[in-house]
Order: structure tokens, then sequence, then C-alpha cells
């Protein structure tokens, strides 16, 4: 299995320096990942570094708590792909939609997705965090609200990617969305397990070591 293509190449450490992204840049360029994901003050960077290789910027907003204004969250957006960035990855409000309010997360989404313009953006739900029907809901929320995918994990909670929950994920959004495995993959076998149960993106710190095996 070719996966190279499928990863987003990252670094969202408190204390990354400069030259941690710029490492991360070259790097992704020489294994050919699909994007780098860095924290939103690096964007001008890796933007700049990427620039006419290939290589996406993908960036965070709402992380990793997913607790900030919608309108915060909006104009994290917004800058972030004046800065360069191709993908937006927002974390989702989790204590609203464990309140049932519904209506206000597909309007959080809908506001990014707004400010993003042809920037795709993924929800990350911090699965480990949800019921399996509040995964369901917040996977609902996000087609409902044109998010480009739905994501496990932000691998800042209490655990990240399992099997189970990229395929309910998938069985949830059918093709109507693209699934992203996030968080605790260390191992190719790991990362072709996700593959298998549907999804579409990894987004992993432990790259190199993935697709070298």
């Amino acid at each position: 299995m070719q996966l190279n293509g499928l990863i987003d190449h990252t670094n969202l450490k408190q204390d990354a320096r400069r030259a941690d992204i710029e490492r991360l840049c070259d790097e992704a360029v020489r294994y050919g990942f699909a994007t780098v994901c860095v924290n939103s003050c690096w964007v001008p960077l890796a933007s700049q570094r990427l620039a006419g290789t290939g290589v996406g910027v993908t960036t965070v907003v709402g992380f990793p708590l997913g607790a900030a204004s919608t309108q915060a969250k909006a104009a994290e957006t917004a800058q972030a792909v004046a800065d360069g960035a191709n993908e937006i990855d927002m974390v989702l409000n989790v204590g609203r939609l464990k309140d049932g309010d519904d209506a206000y997360c597909t309007a959080d989404i809908s506001a990014v997705v707004a400010a993003a313009g042809s920037a795709t953006v993924k929800v990350i739900l911090e699965c480990c965090l949800l019921s399996d029907d509040e995964t369901v809901r917040a996977c609902e929320d996000a087609v409902a609200a044109g998010a480009g995918f739905v994501k496990t994990s932000t691998g800042f909670s209490t655990g990240g990617a399992t099997v189970h929950d990229v395929e309910l994920m998938r069985r949830t959004v059918g093709d109507r969305c693209k699934v992203k495995a996030a968080g605790g993959m260390h191992t190719r076998a790991e990362a072709e397990a996700m593959v298998a149960a549907g999804a579409d993106r990894l987004g992993t710190s432990a790259s190199i070591a993935i697709v070298e095996g």
C-alpha cells in the first residue's frame, strides 16, 4: 500500500522552533507527503518553503480544545488562508455537541467553511470524548456545514484514532465527505489498518517511520 500521498506530516508541538518546521517541510517534499500540518504562526514559513513543490500546508483552528468562539475560529481561519494554508483542521465544540446543540455546532463549522473559501476544512471530532451516537451526530453536523473531511482526533486528548471510530465515521458520511485518522499511529501496520477501515488521509508525526516500515 502506497501511504506517502495520504499523510499530513505533522508537528503541532508547543515548543516547535523554526528549524523544526523547516525540517518538516523538507521531509514532506522528500517523501511526497500530502501536506505538512503546523500551528498557524508557522503557515507563512511553510507556505514559502513549500512553494512549487506540490506539498500543501494544513493548519489547525480552535486547537486543541475547540471551545473558542465561532468568531475567533473564523478569524483564525481567514488569516491562515491569507498566509497560505490550503487546508484547515478545526476542532468541533465538543461541549456544545454533548449538550445536544447541533444547530450551534453546524453554524460553528459553517462559519469556518465560509472563512476558508476554497481551502479544504476538516472537522476534528475528538472521538475519544464522544459516544458512538455523538460521533454520528458530529459527522452529520460537519456534512451539513459543508466540511470536506471529518477527522478522529487532535492527538492532544485522552486517545487517538481507532479502527472502530474510522469505520463508524466512514459508514456515517459515506461519499458525502472524506475521513482523516489522526493521533496514535506509529507503525505501517497501524496506518494501513486505518486506510482499510476507510480513512482517506492520515495525520501523524511518525510519518517517516510509517512509510519506511
